[in-house]
């Protein structure tokens, strides 16, 4: 049977803490027999888990000799983590455990070390404090959840399904799968990463810089059809020197922030209007129907149709 340790961590989230608790422990295997053992374990007797407090089972001992360690996300994910867990990980680690995180669960793992050079996911609002603290890995704030083999990382909140539900599909087959993810009224495979959850109201802009009043006027006009002269040509400068600075100050070229702002405001009117999907293409600025729809696809996982369901 596969042994599953479920690390509370001080502050833990008990909506992260519980998903792996219960998806895994109500896996059956064809013949009726669980598919995991779980271990509820912690570095301290009681745990502060927010509303409650909770004790666990098992120290950090019950990490060794486990099949999987799950990280769940805590309340502040910049808390220092003490030695003794960074110890138990990477202990873990070196026995060839995988370990996953679920949520801002990834910051702790990050923090040992383990993830170094590796792509990984965590929720969309802290992505860039993940960056920004850890930037020796590849944060991909767009997807539900990262297989690296032995170490894997996911989104927030139901990502955390999403991503119990693939390991048991890797531990005991898609049969076995579809069961818990029928338990968990989840689909197996949700369409879409978590490109689509993200809220904006427009792309970031940084305030106070020399590029604020064009980024202004290319929201007034996303249903222009722009080129990169004519961004160019409106601030002044050369394609050069604006693609230059588009980087300094925004980290992308113009063409792709003109490109998002377009999709993010296509997403605010699938939600808010009954227009047709090709008059939304329209208003943004995407010259066919055909070409809108697939720059939706490309940046949010899911079609505009998909979306307006979702969201609408």
């Amino acid at each position: 049977m596969h042994t599953v340790a479920v690390l509370a961590l001080d502050r833990v989230i008990p909506f992260d803490l519980s998903t792996p608790i219960e998806v895994f422990s109500r896996t059956r295997l064809p013949d009726g027999r669980p598919g995991y053992r779980v271990r509820v374990c912690a570095e301290r007797e009681e745990v502060d888990a927010g509303a409650f407090a909770l004790r666990a089972p098992w120290g950090l001992e019950g990490l060794r000799g486990a099949d999987t360690v799950v990280v769940p996300g805590v309340a502040d994910p910049t808390a220092p983590l003490s030695p003794a867990v960074r110890d138990a990980l990477r202990s873990a680690a070196a026995e060839g455990t995988r370990i996953a995180s679920i949520c801002v669960g990834t910051f702790p793992l990050a923090a040992t070390g383990l993830l170094d050079g590796l792509r990984v996911t965590t929720h969309w609002q802290a992505a860039g404090l993940l960056a920004a603290l850890h930037p020796e890995v590849d944060v991909d704030p767009d997807v539900l959840y990262v297989d690296n083999g032995r170490f894997l990382t996911s989104a927030g909140a139901a990502a955390g399904l999403d991503l119990c539900l693939h390991m048991i599909r890797r531990d005991y087959g898609s049969a076995v799968a579809a069961d818990a993810a029928r338990l968990s009224v989840m689909p197996l495979e949700r369409e879409g990463g978590q490109a689509q959850f993200i809220v904006h109201d427009h792309t970031p802009t940084p305030r106070g810089s020399e590029l604020e009043a064009l980024l202004a006027w290319l929201r007034e006009n996303l249903a222009r059809d722009l080129t990169l002269a004519d961004i160019a040509a409106r601030s002044g400068t050369s394609t050069r020197t604006l693609i230059r600075r588009f980087r300094d100050q925004t980290g992308t070229t113009p063409l792709q922030w003109l490109h998002r702002a377009r999709i993010r405001r296509a997403q605010h009117l699938l939600e808010t209007t009954e227009h047709s999907v090709e008059r939304i293409g329209a208003q943004v600025g995407f010259g066919s129907p055909t070409t809108f729809r697939d720059r939706f696809k490309r940046t949010t996982g899911v079609s505009p149709q998909t979306y307006r369901r979702a969201f609408g």
